[in-house]
């Protein structure tokens, strides 16, 4: 299982956030110098695929990958703040390297990926949830937002 979570993580994200942003930047025409700060975006997306993929295989005995999904529905480290915190951890990748690389066609590629994203989830990983973890997916996605943590003001006493 182990290889399979490796080849997932790397066919999946790896691609579209490693391996498209550098290729897309060289079509950009009006790309700029570097900027260093992107690297912060960047790393810190990694950091979040990775513990996203670590929690589908520990937590949910499954990869990221559509044919191999998790079997549990995993709710805990990041998936505790919002539901897609993969998808997001991907766009924060992508937009550090938009930054990095000052590319506006790699910029673009953030709001075209968020986009897909977004109708990917609604129309086919929602409904499959739905059917597969009931009522559990039901409270979940009643508990816990789609892309955004919600941010309550604690009571003070």
């Amino acid at each position: 299982m182990v290889a399979r979570a490796l080849l997932s993580f790397l066919a999946l994200p790896g691609i579209v956030a490693m391996l498209a942003p550098p290729l897309i930047a060289t079509l950009d025409p009006w790309r700029g110098a570097t900027w260093p700060p992107g690297i912060v975006l960047l790393l810190l997306g990694a950091f979040g695929l990775i513990w996203c993929a670590r929690d589908f295989y520990a937590s949910g005995r499954g990869t990221l990958a559509p044919w191999d999904p998790p079997q549990e529905l995993v709710t805990v480290g990041l998936y505790r703040l919002v539901r897609n915190p993969m998808y997001v951890s991907v766009l924060v990748m992508v937009t550090g390297w938009a930054l990095y690389l000052l590319s506006a066609f790699v910029a673009l590629y953030v709001v075209l990926l968020a986009l897909a994203f977004h109708v990917r989830i609604v129309t086919h990983e929602e409904p499959w949830l739905a059917a597969r973890f009931g009522p559990r997916w039901s409270a979940y996605q009643v508990a816990v937002p789609r892309w955004l943590p919600r941010v309550t003001r604690r009571d003070r006493q």
